[in-house]
């Protein structure tokens, strides 16, 4: 694959990924509540879901899929910066970026999957209380596990140091503009602040989720950039 492919092919997908998340956070937003209906009682988060019917997990299965699409963009990425750059830094931070996609992809896929087998049994008119129970416990093991832990914690790690890593590689090769680098490092530290959410500080997921969503902005802005790029012209 020729350097103008990649680039052509990375730009596209930088473009396209993060809108395609942007769309599905914000239909999540409409039809669910997300993300503050992961705060309501559990009984509450299974009924809004069963509300939402299938909709609501088609739309959760491209969000899935756009975390999937996310791996082969880091891999890209790194393609494309290692024209100026061939550093541990860049390989180790490729690999965090590989990490995020795959953490995303597991804390999402029990929406589609897992969560609509467990409304039903919670909303169950003839179901018991012990199936009530039941539901509810292995509803919050699946989002303390597959969503804060691994989806939510290892994926705001994860994609904070790619993220960083990025920044810092642009900032020092130019192979796009330094502003864009700046934004990256900032929004790095914002997506971060995330990890201290599980541990009371509220804030902290608040900063998060307004970081986000400007990362998904500075992405597509990358993608933009990357394609009106010509040949070897070094960014400024």
């Amino acid at each position: 694959m020729t350097t103008s492919t990649t680039r052509r092919i990375a730009g596209v997908l930088l473009v396209l990924v993060p809108l395609v998340f942007s769309v599905c956070f914000t239909l999540l937003q409409q039809l669910f509540e997300y993300p503050d209906i992961l705060r309501q009682p559990t009984g509450d988060v299974l009924s809004k879901f069963a509300a939402g019917g299938g909709a609501l997990i088609a739309v959760w299965y491209v969000l899935t899929l756009s975390a999937v699409a996310f791996i082969p963009v880091t891999v890209l990425v790194h393609r494309v910066l290692a024209e100026r750059e061939r550093s541990v830094l860049l390989s180790v931070g490729t690999v965090f970026g590989v990490v995020a996609g795959v953490a995303q992809t597991l804390g999402f896929l029990r929406w589609p999957f897992v969560v609509p087998y467990l409304a039903d049994a919670f909303l169950d008119p003839k179901g018991s209380d012990a199936q009530r129970v039941a539901a509810s416990v292995v509803f919050e093991a699946f989002h303390r596990y597959a969503g804060m832990a691994v989806g939510e914690h290892l994926g705001y790690l994860s994609t904070s140091v790619w993220t960083l890593v990025v920044a810092l590689v642009v900032l020092r090769t130019a192979v796009l503009p330094r502003w864009l680098g700046l934004i990256g490092a900032v929004l790095a530290i914002g997506i971060a602040a995330g990890l201290g959410e599980p541990f009371g500080w509220e804030l902290g997921g608040t900063i998060n989720a307004i970081s986000y969503l400007a990362w998904a902005v500075w992405m597509m802005a990358a993608g933009v950039l990357l394609l009106l790029r010509r040949g070897g012209d070094e960014a400024v």
